[in-house]
């Protein structure tokens, strides 16, 4: 096995340029979606050189700023549940999702006019979501906070009101309200926490 010692070094520091581009992306494409690629790049603090190595298009970053934020928000999941009780770590990270909903739907138009993939919302979001969703949810069944047999299909319909929350208005307070009722849907019908067993 022969690793040079310098290239774990140089790995970092591509990966937090990438990230660094990712992020300053974000802002900038939600705030205008025909924000010049050399703007983001200059904001970011990277040459046009090593811009263009990580995405050669517009398309290649619009679809990764969706792919880097969808990551970021299935994340979350494990990380909340590893510092919260589960029905605490679920109703945190459904702020999260909202977040990253708000944050969708302002890239949308930099999203269409980057590409003409119609299923990329889906294609970049399904997978990693579901798992999330998937692990938080069993946590909570098993701790008996939320009802029995809720599916991840189950909980991503019913917070699918999120999608439709104008993102320019005050979203925050109309996502907080949905998200609450949403949580105390799953809420009812909860058994509990399972009890010591039956003495004979």
């Amino acid at each position: 096995m022969h690793r040079p010692e310098k290239q774990p070094a140089l790995r970092s520091d591509a990966q937090r340029n990438r990230e660094r581009i990712l992020e300053v992306a974000l802002v900038e494409l939600t705030r205008s979606a025909d924000t010049p690629l050399s703007a983001i790049a200059r904001k970011a603090g990277v040459g046009q050189g090593t811009f263009y190595r990580n995405f050669p298009s517009r398309e290649a970053l619009v679809l990764e700023v969706y792919r880097y934020e969808v990551h970021q928000v299935a994340e979350a999941a494990a990380q909340l549940l590893c510092t919260r009780p589960p029905e605490v770590a679920l109703r945190e990270w459904m702020d999260r999702l909202a977040q990253y909903a708000m944050a969708k739907a302002g890239l949308a138009d930099a999203l269409r006019e980057a590409t003409s993939a119609r299923g990329a919302f889906k294609s970049l979001s399904h997978g990693p979501l579901t798992e999330a969703v998937t692990l938080l949810l069993t946590a909570n069944t098993e701790a008996g906070t939320i009802r029995p047999g809720v599916t991840p299909d189950d909980f991503m319909l019913a917070i699918a009101g999120l999608w439709l929350v104008d993102p320019h208005s005050d979203w925050q307070s109309r996502a907080r309200r949905l998200l609450d009722l949403v949580m105390d849907g799953l809420r009812a019908g909860a058994p509990g926490p399972p009890g010591p067993p039956a003495k004979e």
